[in-house]
């Protein structure tokens, strides 16, 4: 999506000439742009009240205006993707931060990654208990660390090391998402029954994500992944989201990239650094491109959506699922936010 901002270049004129309105300086425009996600999979409509809708619409909307704010005022796309996910890991609504899911051990285990399309720099992080803010360590990571990945106790030490507050687990609870552990696991053991109780098991108890990608306006890409995994998984499992080339990716001679879903697929088809090259190499639109990485993970067998934005600030979200948690603001300047197909 397109956004105007004002930078003046004088044209040269008499030294008496007065400015008249015909002789206003020219402007040049420069694009910036933003997208968020807040997960994607089977949303039922008739599961969703009105109430709740509007909570996460609200909630998207947050993230938007976080984002956008810092790039109406030249801000960096690095600081727009930090700032909306931030939002969306301080919102229970969403599984990332203080939304997220938990283990079969019964803790919260995050990830999250960043990465910069100007000079490739990424930092990741992996398997975090006590990280508030998991996006903001994976930036530090990149910032100072001099690695790109950091998991558990060692991303936990660094972010002391650096001034990182951390918090006790009793942060992340969220009834809804114990509830959902509870039904998974009662699931899998009336699987070992010949009879039980039947549970409907839905992917908004299963797994979420959020990201947001940006184009600033010196023309840089950024995207920003951040997750609590999957429900039940086994302590110490490590998704797409953190995985730089699967779940998150920017390139400024492409696109920026961040992916939600069935973890596991999205690294097995190496989802944001395939939108890019089939840019990159096959010529092919971010549209086309996108939708030719998630077709990959459908016939893989996986389940999700992407965002993406490119040099021209076009902007794709698509998926394979009944719905999306999504929103971008249009050339307008008006916040678009979606949930269905």
């Amino acid at each position: 999506m397109l956004f105007s901002a004002a930078a003046s270049s004088l044209e040269k004129e008499p030294v008496a000439a007065k400015i008249s309105p015909e002789n206003q300086p020219k402007m040049e425009t420069k694009r910036i742009g933003l997208a968020i996600h807040g997960g994607a999979g089977t949303i039922d409509r008739s599961k969703m009240t009105p109430d709740r809708e509007r909570e996460y619409c609200a909630g998207l909307e947050r993230a938007l205006a976080a984002g956008y704010e810092i790039l109406k005022r030249g801000g960096s796309s690095l600081d727009a993707t930090e700032a909306a996910v931030r939002v969306l890991e301080d919102d229970p609504h969403f599984n990332a931060g203080k939304g997220s899911v938990f283990t079969s051990a019964g803790a919260n285990e995050m990830d999250a990654a960043i990465m910069d399309g100007k000079t490739l720099s990424a930092g990741a992080v992996a398997s975090l208990k006590h990280i508030k803010n998991p996006i903001s360590l994976a930036r530090l990571v990149m910032k100072k660390s001099g690695h790109v990945m950091i998991d558990g106790e060692g991303a936990e030490v660094f972010a002391k090391e650096n001034g990182i507050e951390l918090v006790d687990q009793k942060y992340f609870f969220t009834q809804e998402r114990w509830d959902a552990l509870q039904k998974i696991k009662g699931a899998e053991k009336s699987r070992t029954r010949s009879a039980g109780k039947k549970f409907v098991i839905t992917d908004q108890d299963r797994h979420g994500t959020v990201g947001a990608v940006a184009l600033d306006q010196n023309g840089n890409l950024a995207a920003a992944t951040s997750t609590g995994g999957t429900t039940n998984k086994r302590p110490g499992r490590v998704g797409d989201t953190p995985v730089i080339g699967a779940g998150t990716y920017a390139n400024d001679a492409t696109c920026a990239v961040s992916a939600t879903g069935d973890g596991e697929y999205f690294i097995r088809a190496t989802v944001g650094r395939d939108v890019s090259v089939l840019m990159e190499y096959r010529g092919m639109s971010l549209k086309e491109a996108a939708q030719a990485a998630l077709d990959k993970v459908a016939k893989l067998g996986g389940t999700g959506g992407l965002i993406a934005i490119d040099q021209q600030g076009n902007i794709a979200l698509p998926f394979n699922t009944a719905g999306m948690y999504r929103g971008y603001v249009n050339p307008d300047g008006k916040f678009v936010v979606e949930i269905y197909r």
